[in-house]
């Protein structure tokens, strides 16, 4: 944001006009979604609060009735300039906030220190009604680079935020505390930048779908290998998974003791035993992915068996027991494994492999990247705010998380989608991010009640949509 500013300032566009431009949309976002009634423009003195000042101008000359608190005189020259054409009433923070609409312009993304005093009481009062709080940039207290607030912070119902969205406002607890985000253009330049939002625009003119003359094995072979007698679920869910999100043959992989309990169960899945990591070695020499770790159990075997894939030319998509098997030595794993493989970890399992890395990050968007380039392969650290990471720092975030995920089995399935599309040919980084923003779109379209069985049956509702939109 700072390099987009710099940007258009060196270009000619002086920051008293983006100041304009800033306070201008906010006013508009509010007029957009509220009838005029009192409101308290809360003034920081940087150029946050300049965009205050800015707002309280826009709002009282479309006939609203706008006071404004500041905390300290402004301090930037843009900011002073938007003070200067403020005539209305202005008074100190300090004192009640009567509860009108607030508008908080006190701090934007570039804090870096907790709120004290005036400031801290005043994001206290504004976090007790946030449907009356409009927040200018981010909600005051979180910095914008993580959302993580060190004191006290604002919480906000509408966010108003310029040119791109910041990490405060796609990554927890930050995102809970902005309701609803608006994004709007000031006329800032294009910037480049590897850390995206996850969504349909990132990846789907790139989505395998299959043409007229497709058959199943051009849609890509994708294997699932299967725990023992008493814990086949998890690799059935992955299984269905891939084949509903296209895979065009789909095999679970089964010791013998469990062929039995596999075969009742499966139809259009295709199942095959295997003994040995010797066999199984033999069993994925053709295939295009495998999907191992859901309910494999945490076993020389199943680190066998992982080993056994990696030596294979089949993209690996490592899950649960495949990723805790091997926490006594990590790097035995990132020795073997590719950039076209993907590792599933939720946060748990994540420590495991990366020990301290979480929690020595700043976020988790930084701790995923940092693990994908130790593991060399794509890292999918799931959350409510799932992080999807490339050895080569592309990063998305997944926003459109669903709290009806929260239930056993829905991380088998979206292991399961993730081999399903590489199987078809997709880039590996942006299979994983379609999975996560597909396997939460069904989450959605069910809600209450779901269970992980009824997530391979919602897909074709958002493939349907998606194919729509393409």
């Amino acid at each position: 944001m700072a390099a987009a500013d710099a940007a258009a300032i060196a270009a000619g566009t002086s920051g008293v006009e983006l100041m304009e431009r800033a306070g201008t949309a906010v006013a508009d976002a509010i007029c957009a979604r509220f009838r005029p009634q009192p409101a308290l423009v809360l003034c920081g003195p940087g150029n946050n609060g300049g965009d205050g000042y800015v707002i309280a101008r826009v709002l009282a000359g479309r006939g609203w009735p706008v006071e404004v608190r500041a905390l300290r005189e402004p301090a930037t020259d843009d900011a002073r300039a938007a003070r200067a054409r403020w005539t209305g009433p202005t008074a100190p923070l300090a004192g009640r906030l009567e509860p009108v609409l607030w508008i908080d312009a006190l701090f934007g993304a570039g804090l870096s220190r907790p709120l004290d005093g005036e400031a801290a009481a005043a994001a206290l009062r504004m976090a007790e009604r946030p449907e009356r709080v409009v927040a200018v940039d981010v909600p005051s207290g979180l910095p914008g680079d993580t959302g993580l607030a060190r004191g006290a912070s604002v919480c906000a119902g509408l966010t108003v935020t310029f040119h791109a969205k910041k990490p405060a406002h796609v990554l927890e607890p930050g995102r809970g505390r902005c309701g609803e985000i608006v994004v709007a253009d000031i006329g800032l330049g294009a910037t480049s930048s590897r850390l995206v939002e996850n969504g349909p625009e990132l990846w789907l003119s790139r989505f395998p779908w299959p043409s007229a003359t497709s058959h199943k094995h051009a849609r890509g072979r994708l294997i699932v290998v299967s725990g023992e007698a008493w814990s086949t679920g998890a690799a059935r869910l992955s299984a269905r998974a891939g084949l509903r999100i296209g895979a065009g043959l789909v095999t679970v992989l089964s010791p013998p003791d469990a062929l039995a309990v596999n075969a009742a169960h499966l139809e259009a899945v295709m199942l095959r035993a295997f003994e040995t990591d010797l066999e199984l070695e033999q069993a994925a020499a053709d295939v295009d992915v495998a999907v191992i770790g859901p309910a494999a159990g945490v076993t020389e075997t199943t680190l066998l068996n992982v080993l056994a894939l990696a030596r294979t030319g089949a993209a690996l998509v490592l899950d649960a027991d495949a990723i805790t098997v091997f926490r006594d030595d990590p790097e035995e794993l990132f020795s073997v494994l590719d950039r076209d493989d993907v590792l599933t970890p939720h946060p748990g399992e994540f420590e495991r492999l990366f020990p301290g890395l979480l929690a020595s990050a700043p976020e988790r968007i930084t701790a995923a990247r940092r693990a994908a380039e130790r593991a060399d392969a794509v890292v999918l650290l799931k959350g409510p705010d799932t992080v999807v990471a490339a050895p080569d720092g592309r990063t998305a975030v997944n926003v459109n998380g669903s709290p009806w995920l929260a239930t056993a089995g829905s991380g088998d399935v979206l292991a399961g989608f993730i081999g399903g599309l590489v199987a078809q040919g997709m880039e590996s980084f942006e299979a994983a991010c379609a999975a996560a923003w597909i396997h939460a779109e069904a989450a959605d379209l069910h809600g209450p009640g779901l269970i992980a069985e009824d997530l391979p049956g919602l897909a074709p509702a958002v493939l349907r949509r998606l194919y729509d939109e393409r």
